[in-house]
């Protein structure tokens, strides 16, 4: 039985990483797709909202496409094709959740919170987010912090995350706390580097300006949250840099800007009162979502997601929706034994 047990570990150690040693684009893409299947609960479907998230999408993508034909980005990111990333498979996702929180899986989608959705005063702060989102999948950063995982964590947490994976093949979407955690195990411990986050600020705001928003506004959304009180805390304790330090960094990128970038504007896809009425769609959109057992996981599940655009790394509130849904796990499993 032993040696059966170290089989599976190896075939797994193999599967996951690979010849090449590292995670790949095809097992990250398979991991989001996964995911994105057992969320659908609280994504937002609606024509008119989904067509405007994808449009700040694909001029953040037409803007990094023509990056990447020059070379740009860190060193690994040419070391497998990238052509998927600019394809018409992106997704860009509202999800209904009152967290405050946008994150991106590494595959094929990305979700803004609609709480986030809410807090943005323009679509200036919107499309930095998304840039700064799409700048850690471009960097490849989820496939870096698998690799972490598995470095630190040995085959032991493998085993159980891949394992409980592999057991929601089949499933149209979870239905249970336990389903949830099984499929979000791999990205709930999957924090960002400060590194990361500081390389998706650059990466980003390289997007955000070549696609045509305005370079100045790119730390309107940092600078928002600044004044809500987020930036807590000494650097050093957290994964995160300090907003104000993203805020200064930013401003120091615009004065940096060549004078080529001024011929970079485009006008905003929804002007301010077009954005006005598109975040009161996405309102109301949310107050009729239906509210049930399977909803409740789900945001458990959402609030549990690493904050990617927050400082501190770990928020209060995140903490306890990791503890819930374990505790509501466990309390599934119990039921389930008792039967």
């Amino acid at each position: 039985m032993r040696k059966k047990q170290l089989w599976i570990v190896l075939g797994l150690l193999i599967g996951l990483v690979g010849v090449g040693g590292c995670v790949s684009d095809k097992q990250v893409i398979s991991q989001a797709a996964d995911f994105h299947t057992n969320i659908k609960p609280a994504v937002m479907e609606d024509a008119e909202l989904s067509a405007y998230l994808q449009k700040v999408g694909q001029r953040i993508i037409a803007a990094a496409k023509e990056m990447d034909q020059q070379h740009y980005g860190p060193g690994g990111h040419a070391k497998e094709s990238s052509q998927w990333m600019f394809s018409g498979n992106m997704q860009f996702h509202f999800v209904n959740s009152k967290t405050l929180n946008a994150f991106t899986t590494g595959g094929e989608h990305m979700y803004i919170y609609n709480a986030l959705f809410q807090e943005c005063k323009t679509e200036d702060e919107l499309a930095a987010v998304m840039s700064h989102e799409y700048g850690h999948g471009y960097c490849r950063h989820v496939q870096g912090g698998m690799q972490r995982q598995m470095v630190i964590g040995g085959a032991a947490s493998l085993v159980g995350y891949v394992g409980q994976l592999g057991q929601q093949k089949g499933y149209s979407y979870a239905s249970s706390a336990t389903q949830l955690a099984a499929v979000g195990a791999p990205l709930l411990n999957n924090k960002f580097t400060r590194g990361d986050e500081t390389q998706a600020d650059q990466v980003g705001f390289e997007f955000y300006t070549h696609a045509g928003w305005d370079p100045n506004k790119f730390g309107d959304f940092f600078q928002h949250l600044i004044d809500k009180g987020y930036d807590k805390g000494p650097e050093f304790m957290s994964d995160h840099p300090l907003l104000s330090k993203r805020v200064a960094t930013a401003k120091e990128e615009v004065k940096a800007l060549p004078p080529a970038a001024s011929g970079w504007r485009q006008p905003p896809i929804a002007d301010a009162a077009a954005f006005a009425v598109l975040q009161a769609r996405a309102r109301q959109l949310a107050m009729t979502m239906p509210d049930d057992q399977h909803l409740q996981n789900t945001q458990k599940l959402l609030a549990a997601m690493p904050r990617s655009c927050l400082t501190p790394s770990i928020m209060p509130d995140q903490e306890k929706a990791k503890e819930d849904l374990a505790k509501a796990a466990e309390a599934e499993k119990k039921q389930a034994a008792a039967k």
